[in-house]
Order: structure tokens, then C-alpha cells, then sequence
């Protein structure tokens, strides 16, 4: 079954988000084009590829609204990812445009998810939807709370 489409219209004048009209969430937006390295032998992106489209994703929301991964990492806390999940409906190709649609979704005491949803942009078709959720851990890899920059964006973030 196919979900609904993404329909993103700019939130707030503000082009890095949208909020889809569909269902009234908001979504920051990163664009990027498909790089002949990210396909298969039939010029469709491969099926992992789209893990890593989900961190590109990540790390331009987080840069974005001021608490750059790599600040957090440096302060002490990792996030592992534990558990992803991905519904795949159509190809992407060979330099295609997408776009890439995240926000922060559950944020518990040692654990966070974002949500995703990538589209080619010239169709605006669902590529994928999917979510990575991540366990806060020290450098030593012991589970701790998640760090307050991280918890802000949680608070931070659109409705």
C-alpha cells in the first residue's frame, strides 16, 4: 500500500523547512543529486544508499538549527543507531534530484528517532519513508542520558 504523497509547502519563509500539507507536519529539507557511485547496474539508486541519504538528512537538520553532530561528538556523546526501518515505493536514478525530508520524532531518556521521507524532486514521487532511532552513549559506550543540545532540538523544532 502506498502512504499518502509528502505535499511540502515553505513554512515560515524560511526554505530549509516545509510543512506538509497533507498531514501538517513539519519537515526540514535538504537537497541532493545522485551520484553514479550510489547505483546499481541499472543506474536505480541501491537499496542501502538511502541509510546514507537518511544521514546526510540528519546531519543538515542538526547543523541547520545550530547543534552540529560534530559539536555533540566532541562534547562527549555518541549516537549510535539501533534500530532503522525503511518502506521503499520508487526508484531514484542516476542524477536525479531528491529531496530530503526529516524532523525529530522520539526523544525518551537515552533514546532518540528521526523520521524520513525522500521524493524525487522534479516528480515530488516517494522514493522511501523510514526512521533511524539511536541509544546515547559515552565515549566508553555506556548508555547515558541524551545531552541537552540534543534534547533542545526536540524542543526547538517546529510544530
Amino acid at each position: 500500500m502506498r502512504p499518502k504523497p509528502i505535499v511540502p509547502l515553505q513554512f515560515d519563509g524560511d526554505k530549509r523547512y516545509v510543512r506538509d500539507e497533507t498531514d501538517g507536519l513539519v519537515w526540514h529539507c535538504s537537497q541532493l543529486r545522485t551520484l553514479y557511485a550510489d547505483t546499481d547496474r541499472s543506474q536505480v539508486v541501491y537499496h542501502a544508499n538511502f541509510l546514507r541519504y537518511f544521514e546526510f538528512g540528519r546531519a543538515s537538520l542538526m547543523r541547520d538549527t545550530g547543534y552540529p553532530y560534530k559539536i555533540i561528538e566532541e562534547s562527549g556523546t555518541i549516537y549510535p543507531i539501533i534500530e532503522i526501518g525503511v518502506s521503499y515505493y520508487n526508484p531514484v536514478y542516476y542524477d536525479d534530484s531528491m529531496c530530503i525530508y526529516t524532523r525529530p520524532s522520539l526523544l525518551e531518556r537515552v533514546k532518540l528517532r528521526f523520521d524520513y521521507v525522500i521524493t524525487r524532486e522534479a516528480t515530488r514521487a516517494m522514493a522511501c519513508k523510514g526512521f533511524t532511532r539511536h541509544c546515547a552513549v559515552n565515549t566508553a559506550g555506556v548508555p547515558v542520558a541524551v545531552d541537552d543540545k540534543t534534547a533542545q532540538l526536540w524542543k526547538i523544532f517546529p510544530k
